[in-house]
Protein backbone atom coordinates (compact mmCIF):
# COMPACT_ATOMS: atom_id res chain seq x y z
CA UNK A 1 0.00 0.00 0.00
CA UNK A 2 1.26 3.32 -1.05
CA UNK A 3 0.65 6.28 1.15
CA UNK A 4 0.49 10.10 -0.08
CA UNK A 5 0.17 13.58 2.53
CA UNK A 6 -1.59 15.39 0.47
CA UNK A 7 -1.33 18.37 2.61
CA UNK A 8 1.40 19.10 0.54
CA UNK A 9 -1.25 19.99 -2.77
CA UNK A 10 -2.88 23.66 -3.48
CA UNK A 11 -5.79 24.63 -2.64
CA UNK A 12 -6.16 25.15 -6.38
CA UNK A 13 -4.86 21.38 -7.12
CA UNK A 14 -6.83 19.93 -4.54
CA UNK A 15 -9.86 21.69 -6.52
CA UNK A 16 -8.90 20.25 -9.27
CA UNK A 17 -7.54 16.58 -8.70
CA UNK A 18 -9.46 13.47 -9.41
CA UNK A 19 -8.67 10.21 -8.54
CA UNK A 20 -11.23 7.25 -9.02
CA UNK A 21 -10.73 3.65 -7.64
CA UNK A 22 -9.26 2.84 -10.75
CA UNK A 23 -6.29 5.57 -11.14
CA UNK A 24 -5.87 5.14 -7.54
CA UNK A 25 -4.19 1.35 -7.48
CA UNK A 26 -1.53 2.75 -9.98
CA UNK A 27 -1.41 6.30 -8.55
CA UNK A 28 2.92 7.48 -7.94
CA UNK A 29 2.65 11.08 -7.80
CA UNK A 30 5.10 12.99 -9.98
CA UNK A 31 5.16 16.48 -11.36
CA UNK A 32 3.91 14.95 -14.57
CA UNK A 33 1.54 12.99 -12.87
CA UNK A 34 0.52 15.74 -10.93
CA UNK A 35 0.01 17.74 -13.62
CA UNK A 36 -2.35 15.05 -15.27
CA UNK A 37 -4.40 15.19 -12.13
CA UNK A 38 -5.13 19.04 -12.11
CA UNK A 39 -6.23 18.36 -15.98
CA UNK A 40 -8.82 15.59 -14.99
CA UNK A 41 -10.53 18.33 -12.46
CA UNK A 42 -13.82 18.84 -15.00
CA UNK A 43 -14.77 14.90 -14.02
CA UNK A 44 -14.28 15.75 -9.81
CA UNK A 45 -14.55 19.13 -8.92
CA UNK A 46 -14.55 19.27 -5.36
CA UNK A 47 -11.86 17.01 -3.34
CA UNK A 48 -9.93 13.97 -3.37
CA UNK A 49 -12.40 11.47 -2.03
CA UNK A 50 -10.87 8.44 0.07
CA UNK A 51 -11.81 5.31 0.41
CA UNK A 52 -10.29 3.12 3.41
CA UNK A 53 -12.36 0.00 2.92
CA UNK A 54 -10.28 -3.44 4.51
CA UNK A 55 -11.19 -5.23 1.38
CA UNK A 56 -10.30 -3.03 -2.27
CA UNK A 57 -13.86 -3.08 -4.24
CA UNK A 58 -13.85 -2.55 -8.52
CA UNK A 59 -14.74 0.89 -9.85
CA UNK A 60 -18.41 0.94 -9.92
CA UNK A 61 -19.46 4.17 -11.98
CA UNK A 62 -22.85 4.27 -10.18
CA UNK A 63 -20.70 5.29 -6.71
CA UNK A 64 -20.35 8.79 -8.34
CA UNK A 65 -23.35 11.18 -8.87
CA UNK A 66 -23.16 12.65 -12.02
CA UNK A 67 -24.60 15.32 -11.10
CA UNK A 68 -23.02 15.96 -7.35
CA UNK A 69 -19.94 14.74 -8.50
CA UNK A 70 -20.04 13.38 -4.54
CA UNK A 71 -19.67 9.93 -3.47
CA UNK A 72 -22.82 7.88 -2.88
CA UNK A 73 -22.16 5.87 -0.47
CA UNK A 74 -20.81 7.04 3.16
CA UNK A 75 -18.97 4.86 5.27
CA UNK A 76 -18.48 6.25 8.62
CA UNK A 77 -15.30 8.38 9.91
CA UNK A 78 -13.98 7.28 6.93
CA UNK A 79 -13.61 9.48 4.48
CA UNK A 80 -12.77 13.14 4.65
CA UNK A 81 -14.93 16.40 4.63
CA UNK A 82 -17.02 17.06 1.12
CA UNK A 83 -15.67 20.52 0.87
CA UNK A 84 -12.12 20.70 2.67
CA UNK A 85 -11.32 22.79 -0.18
CA UNK A 86 -14.29 25.55 -0.21
CA UNK A 87 -14.93 28.56 2.13
CA UNK A 88 -16.51 27.52 5.21
CA UNK A 89 -18.58 29.04 7.70
CA UNK A 90 -16.62 29.59 11.31
CA UNK A 91 -17.98 27.37 13.75
CA UNK A 92 -19.51 28.72 16.91
CA UNK A 93 -16.98 28.75 19.39
CA UNK A 94 -19.43 28.14 22.47
CA UNK A 95 -21.06 24.86 20.59
CA UNK A 96 -17.93 23.32 18.96
CA UNK A 97 -16.26 23.13 22.67
CA UNK A 98 -18.79 21.34 23.93
CA UNK A 99 -18.21 17.40 24.73
CA UNK A 100 -20.73 14.61 23.14
CA UNK A 101 -22.42 13.49 26.13
CA UNK A 102 -23.22 17.28 26.84
CA UNK A 103 -25.43 17.30 24.00
CA UNK A 104 -28.64 16.51 22.82
CA UNK A 105 -29.89 16.49 19.53
CA UNK A 106 -33.25 17.74 18.85
CA UNK A 107 -34.48 15.86 15.40
CA UNK A 108 -37.04 17.89 13.15
CA UNK A 109 -38.79 17.47 10.00
CA UNK A 110 -36.16 19.48 8.29
CA UNK A 111 -33.76 16.71 8.91
CA UNK A 112 -36.21 13.69 7.61
CA UNK A 113 -37.18 16.14 4.65
CA UNK A 114 -33.58 16.35 3.20
CA UNK A 115 -33.11 12.83 3.65
CA UNK A 116 -35.81 11.75 1.55
CA UNK A 117 -37.26 14.69 0.18
CA UNK A 118 -39.47 12.55 -2.63
CA UNK A 119 -41.93 12.18 1.11
CA UNK A 120 -44.13 14.79 1.25
CA UNK A 121 -45.12 13.44 4.84
CA UNK A 122 -41.92 14.10 6.21
CA UNK A 123 -41.73 17.95 5.02
CA UNK A 124 -44.05 18.98 7.67
CA UNK A 125 -47.00 18.09 10.06
CA UNK A 126 -49.42 19.57 7.34
CA UNK A 127 -47.74 16.94 4.80
CA UNK A 128 -48.14 14.51 7.11
CA UNK A 129 -51.81 15.10 7.61
CA UNK A 130 -52.49 15.29 4.01
CA UNK A 131 -50.83 11.79 3.37
CA UNK A 132 -52.68 10.63 5.55
CA UNK A 133 -55.70 11.75 4.64
CA UNK A 134 -54.82 10.98 0.94
CA UNK A 135 -54.58 7.10 2.66
CA UNK A 136 -57.15 7.41 4.47
CA UNK A 137 -59.40 8.26 0.89
CA UNK A 138 -57.41 5.76 -1.12
CA UNK A 139 -59.20 2.83 1.15
CA UNK A 140 -62.53 4.58 1.35
CA UNK A 141 -62.11 4.97 5.63
CA UNK A 142 -63.71 8.73 5.15
CA UNK A 143 -67.42 9.85 4.77
CA UNK A 144 -66.99 12.58 1.73
CA UNK A 145 -68.31 14.81 4.51
CA UNK A 146 -65.83 13.99 7.18
CA UNK A 147 -62.88 14.32 4.38
CA UNK A 148 -64.10 17.73 3.56
CA UNK A 149 -64.10 18.42 7.16
CA UNK A 150 -60.38 17.47 7.41
CA UNK A 151 -59.64 19.03 4.47
CA UNK A 152 -60.90 22.41 5.03
CA UNK A 153 -59.03 22.18 9.00
CA UNK A 154 -55.87 21.34 6.79
CA UNK A 155 -56.54 24.32 4.62
CA UNK A 156 -57.33 27.05 7.26
CA UNK A 157 -54.09 25.76 9.11
CA UNK A 158 -55.64 25.49 12.16
CA UNK A 159 -53.36 23.58 15.59
CA UNK A 160 -52.43 21.19 13.16
CA UNK A 161 -51.55 18.28 16.22
CA UNK A 162 -54.84 18.40 17.00
CA UNK A 163 -55.81 18.20 13.40
CA UNK A 164 -53.78 15.18 13.28
CA UNK A 165 -54.59 14.01 16.75
CA UNK A 166 -58.92 13.84 15.42
CA UNK A 167 -58.16 12.35 12.30
CA UNK A 168 -55.68 9.42 14.16
CA UNK A 169 -58.60 8.84 16.33
CA UNK A 170 -61.23 8.92 13.07
CA UNK A 171 -58.77 6.10 11.71
CA UNK A 172 -58.88 4.17 14.97
CA UNK A 173 -62.07 3.12 15.83
CA UNK A 174 -62.96 0.87 19.25
CA UNK A 175 -65.11 -1.58 18.58
CA UNK A 176 -65.69 -2.88 22.57
CA UNK A 177 -62.57 -3.93 23.33
CA UNK A 178 -60.88 -4.11 19.67
CA UNK A 179 -58.91 -0.94 18.29
CA UNK A 180 -59.22 -0.79 14.34
CA UNK A 181 -55.68 -1.53 12.24
CA UNK A 182 -56.51 1.24 10.03
CA UNK A 183 -54.70 3.68 11.22
CA UNK A 184 -51.70 1.02 11.06
CA UNK A 185 -52.33 0.22 7.38
CA UNK A 186 -52.22 4.47 6.52
CA UNK A 187 -49.31 5.03 8.45
CA UNK A 188 -47.39 1.95 6.82
CA UNK A 189 -49.01 3.46 3.25
CA UNK A 190 -47.59 6.66 4.10
CA UNK A 191 -43.82 5.53 5.24
CA UNK A 192 -43.57 2.32 2.58
CA UNK A 193 -40.34 1.43 1.53
CA UNK A 194 -38.52 4.76 3.39
CA UNK A 195 -35.35 3.11 2.34
CA UNK A 196 -35.01 3.28 -0.84
CA UNK A 197 -36.20 6.39 -0.97
CA UNK A 198 -32.96 8.22 1.13
CA UNK A 199 -30.79 10.40 -0.68
CA UNK A 200 -26.73 11.13 -0.54
CA UNK A 201 -26.56 14.41 1.10
CA UNK A 202 -28.91 13.17 3.85
CA UNK A 203 -27.25 10.01 4.74
CA UNK A 204 -23.97 12.14 5.29
CA UNK A 205 -26.07 14.37 7.83
CA UNK A 206 -27.03 11.02 9.45
CA UNK A 207 -23.80 10.13 9.62
CA UNK A 208 -22.90 13.09 11.85
CA UNK A 209 -25.59 12.62 13.94
CA UNK A 210 -24.60 9.06 14.37
CA UNK A 211 -21.22 9.45 14.69
CA UNK A 212 -22.40 11.91 18.03
CA UNK A 213 -23.96 9.52 19.59
CA UNK A 214 -21.64 7.12 19.51
CA UNK A 215 -19.67 9.22 21.10
CA UNK A 216 -22.25 9.76 24.12
CA UNK A 217 -24.48 12.34 22.47
CA UNK A 218 -28.40 11.63 23.08
CA UNK A 219 -30.90 12.19 20.46
CA UNK A 220 -34.79 12.87 20.41
CA UNK A 221 -37.01 13.71 17.40
CA UNK A 222 -40.52 14.82 16.85
CA UNK A 223 -40.62 12.86 13.27
CA UNK A 224 -42.71 9.38 13.01
CA UNK A 225 -39.95 8.07 10.76
CA UNK A 226 -37.01 5.93 11.71
CA UNK A 227 -34.44 7.11 8.91
CA UNK A 228 -31.68 7.45 11.34
CA UNK A 229 -32.28 3.69 12.48
CA UNK A 230 -32.41 2.71 9.15
CA UNK A 231 -28.98 4.48 8.25
CA UNK A 232 -27.62 3.26 11.17
CA UNK A 233 -28.20 -0.52 10.25
CA UNK A 234 -26.42 -0.62 7.36
CA UNK A 235 -23.69 0.95 9.41
CA UNK A 236 -23.62 -2.00 11.53
CA UNK A 237 -24.84 -0.03 14.56
CA UNK A 238 -28.15 -1.03 16.23
CA UNK A 239 -30.65 1.92 17.50
CA UNK A 240 -33.46 1.31 19.23
CA UNK A 241 -36.83 3.79 19.04
CA UNK A 242 -38.35 4.28 22.26
CA UNK A 243 -41.79 6.18 23.06
CA UNK A 244 -43.34 7.89 25.87
CA UNK A 245 -45.19 4.44 26.35
CA UNK A 246 -41.99 2.93 27.60
CA UNK A 247 -41.63 5.06 31.00
CA UNK A 248 -38.86 2.42 31.91
CA UNK A 249 -36.73 3.28 29.12
CA UNK A 250 -37.70 6.28 28.69
CA UNK A 251 -35.72 6.72 32.53
CA UNK A 252 -33.15 4.83 31.62
CA UNK A 253 -32.44 7.23 27.83
CA UNK A 254 -32.71 10.55 30.19
CA UNK A 255 -30.22 8.78 32.33
CA UNK A 256 -27.80 8.18 29.46
CA UNK A 257 -27.92 4.38 30.02
CA UNK A 258 -29.44 3.93 26.46
CA UNK A 259 -27.97 6.17 24.52
CA UNK A 260 -27.74 4.46 21.33
CA UNK A 261 -31.82 5.01 22.10
CA UNK A 262 -33.68 7.65 19.92
CA UNK A 263 -36.13 8.86 21.57
CA UNK A 264 -39.90 9.63 19.55
CA UNK A 265 -41.51 12.16 21.56
CA UNK A 266 -44.81 11.89 19.35
CA UNK A 267 -44.08 8.07 18.56
CA UNK A 268 -42.52 6.21 15.77
CA UNK A 269 -45.07 4.49 12.55
CA UNK A 270 -43.65 1.41 13.72
CA UNK A 271 -45.04 1.27 16.44
CA UNK A 272 -49.08 3.01 15.81
CA UNK A 273 -50.12 2.36 19.78
CA UNK A 274 -47.62 4.71 20.93
CA UNK A 275 -48.31 7.66 18.72
CA UNK A 276 -48.90 10.82 21.13
CA UNK A 277 -50.13 14.12 19.60
CA UNK A 278 -52.31 14.39 22.75
CA UNK A 279 -51.88 15.31 26.53
CA UNK A 280 -53.56 12.01 27.69
CA UNK A 281 -51.28 10.34 25.46
CA UNK A 282 -48.31 11.07 27.73
CA UNK A 283 -50.10 11.76 31.27
CA UNK A 284 -47.85 8.34 32.51
CA UNK A 285 -45.12 10.18 32.07
CA UNK A 286 -45.84 13.64 33.35
CA UNK A 287 -47.13 11.60 36.18
CA UNK A 288 -44.14 9.96 36.46
CA UNK A 289 -42.39 11.99 39.53
CA UNK A 290 -38.59 10.10 38.47
CA UNK A 291 -38.82 10.09 35.38
CA UNK A 292 -40.47 13.67 34.94
CA UNK A 293 -37.07 14.89 37.28
CA UNK A 294 -34.76 13.12 34.90
CA UNK A 295 -36.05 14.58 31.81
CA UNK A 296 -36.35 18.15 33.03
CA UNK A 297 -32.83 17.53 34.35
CA UNK A 298 -31.74 17.26 30.95
CA UNK A 299 -32.30 21.25 29.47
CA UNK A 300 -31.15 22.33 32.73
CA UNK A 301 -27.79 20.27 32.83
CA UNK A 302 -27.06 19.78 28.98
CA UNK A 303 -27.01 22.02 25.49
CA UNK A 304 -29.71 20.76 22.97
CA UNK A 305 -29.00 21.32 19.67
CA UNK A 306 -31.83 21.71 17.47
CA UNK A 307 -31.59 20.82 13.80
CA UNK A 308 -34.22 20.62 11.11
CA UNK A 309 -36.55 22.08 13.69
CA UNK A 310 -38.97 25.04 12.93
CA UNK A 311 -41.57 25.60 16.01
CA UNK A 312 -40.47 22.42 17.86
CA UNK A 313 -40.39 24.59 21.38
CA UNK A 314 -43.61 25.36 20.48
CA UNK A 315 -44.82 21.53 20.27
CA UNK A 316 -46.92 20.84 23.22
CA UNK A 317 -45.88 17.87 24.02
CA UNK A 318 -41.92 19.08 24.30
CA UNK A 319 -42.81 21.80 26.00
CA UNK A 320 -44.41 19.41 28.66
CA UNK A 321 -41.40 17.98 28.62
CA UNK A 322 -38.59 19.92 29.22
CA UNK A 323 -39.94 23.47 29.83
CA UNK A 324 -42.66 24.34 31.69
CA UNK A 325 -41.29 23.35 34.92
CA UNK A 326 -37.32 24.34 34.17
CA UNK A 327 -36.58 27.71 36.17
CA UNK A 328 -34.18 30.40 35.15
CA UNK A 329 -34.10 29.47 30.87
CA UNK A 330 -32.21 32.16 29.73
CA UNK A 331 -29.44 31.34 32.31
CA UNK A 332 -28.95 28.29 29.87
CA UNK A 333 -27.10 27.45 26.78
CA UNK A 334 -28.75 25.59 23.83
CA UNK A 335 -28.91 25.95 20.08
CA UNK A 336 -30.54 26.16 16.88
CA UNK A 337 -29.46 25.78 13.60
CA UNK A 338 -31.00 27.79 10.83
CA UNK A 339 -30.74 28.69 7.02
CA UNK A 340 -29.89 32.34 7.17
CA UNK A 341 -32.42 33.24 5.23
CA UNK A 342 -34.54 32.09 8.03
CA UNK A 343 -32.71 33.96 10.54
CA UNK A 344 -34.65 36.89 10.21
CA UNK A 345 -37.65 34.48 10.34
CA UNK A 346 -36.16 34.43 13.85
CA UNK A 347 -35.69 37.71 14.69
CA UNK A 348 -39.08 38.40 15.33
CA UNK A 349 -38.48 35.33 18.06
CA UNK A 350 -34.82 35.62 18.62
CA UNK A 351 -36.34 36.96 22.18
CA UNK A 352 -38.42 34.39 22.72
CA UNK A 353 -36.08 31.79 21.59
CA UNK A 354 -32.94 33.83 24.11
CA UNK A 355 -35.63 33.21 27.05
CA UNK A 356 -35.54 29.64 26.77
CA UNK A 357 -32.38 29.92 26.49
CA UNK A 358 -31.86 28.73 23.06
CA UNK A 359 -28.67 30.51 20.47
CA UNK A 360 -29.81 30.98 16.97
CA UNK A 361 -26.86 30.37 14.94
CA UNK A 362 -26.81 30.40 10.77
CA UNK A 363 -25.08 27.16 8.82
CA UNK A 364 -24.80 28.86 5.72
CA UNK A 365 -27.06 30.28 2.82
CA UNK A 366 -28.63 27.31 1.27
CA UNK A 367 -30.26 24.03 3.15
CA UNK A 368 -27.56 21.85 1.42
CA UNK A 369 -25.17 23.94 3.80
CA UNK A 370 -25.83 22.21 6.69
CA UNK A 371 -24.47 18.27 6.21
CA UNK A 372 -21.04 20.16 5.34
CA UNK A 373 -21.39 22.52 8.45
CA UNK A 374 -22.79 19.85 11.13
CA UNK A 375 -20.17 17.10 9.77
CA UNK A 376 -17.54 19.41 10.66
CA UNK A 377 -19.11 20.22 14.12
CA UNK A 378 -19.36 16.68 14.79
CA UNK A 379 -15.47 16.02 13.69
CA UNK A 380 -14.62 19.36 16.22
CA UNK A 381 -16.70 18.13 18.95
CA UNK A 382 -15.53 13.95 18.48
CA UNK A 383 -11.85 15.20 17.89
CA UNK A 384 -11.95 17.10 21.46
CA UNK A 385 -13.27 14.42 23.05
CA UNK A 386 -10.54 12.05 21.59
CA UNK A 387 -7.62 14.31 22.98
CA UNK A 388 -9.29 14.84 26.38
CA UNK A 389 -9.54 11.19 26.56
CA UNK A 390 -6.30 10.70 26.16
CA UNK A 391 -6.67 8.16 23.08
CA UNK A 392 -3.28 9.17 20.84
CA UNK A 393 -5.31 11.71 18.56
CA UNK A 394 -3.25 14.32 16.75
CA UNK A 395 -2.76 17.91 18.24
CA UNK A 396 -4.28 20.80 17.21
CA UNK A 397 -1.68 21.84 15.37
CA UNK A 398 -1.86 18.64 13.43
CA UNK A 399 -5.76 19.01 12.90
CA UNK A 400 -5.44 22.09 10.36
CA UNK A 401 -3.15 22.20 7.65
CA UNK A 402 -3.58 24.42 4.39
CA UNK A 403 -7.64 24.01 5.46
CA UNK A 404 -7.44 20.25 5.85
CA UNK A 405 -8.66 17.76 8.01
CA UNK A 406 -6.28 16.41 10.53
CA UNK A 407 -6.55 12.95 8.43
CA UNK A 408 -4.54 12.65 5.45
CA UNK A 409 -5.35 11.50 2.36
CA UNK A 410 -4.52 8.15 1.61
CA UNK A 411 -4.83 6.29 -1.43
CA UNK A 412 -4.84 2.56 -1.00
CA UNK A 413 -2.40 0.77 -3.87
CA UNK A 414 -4.41 -2.28 -4.12
CA UNK A 415 -2.08 -3.62 -6.93
CA UNK A 416 0.53 -4.05 -4.74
Amino acid sequence: MSVVDCTGFSTRSCKSADVNGSSASKLNISSDQKSNLELSGSRMASVVTVKTEKRPAPADPQDVDSNTKKPRIWEPSMEPSLNLCLPQRKLLPSLKTKRASELVLVIGTGVSSAVAPQVPALRSWKGLIQALLDAANDFDLLEEEESRRFQKSLKDDKNLVHVAHDLIQKLSPRTGNVRSTFFKDCLYEVFDDLECKMENAGKHLLRSVLQLMESGALVLTTNFDNLLEIYAAHQGSKLESLDLTDEKKVLEWAQGKRSLSVLHIHGVYTNPSGIVLHPAGYQNVLRNTEVMREIQKLYETKSFVFLGCGRTVDDTTFQALFLEAVKHKSDLEHFMLVRREDVGEFKKLRDNMLDKGIKVISYGNEYSDLPEYFERLANEICNRDTVTNGWGSPSQEQETQNGFHSQKCLLQDYSS
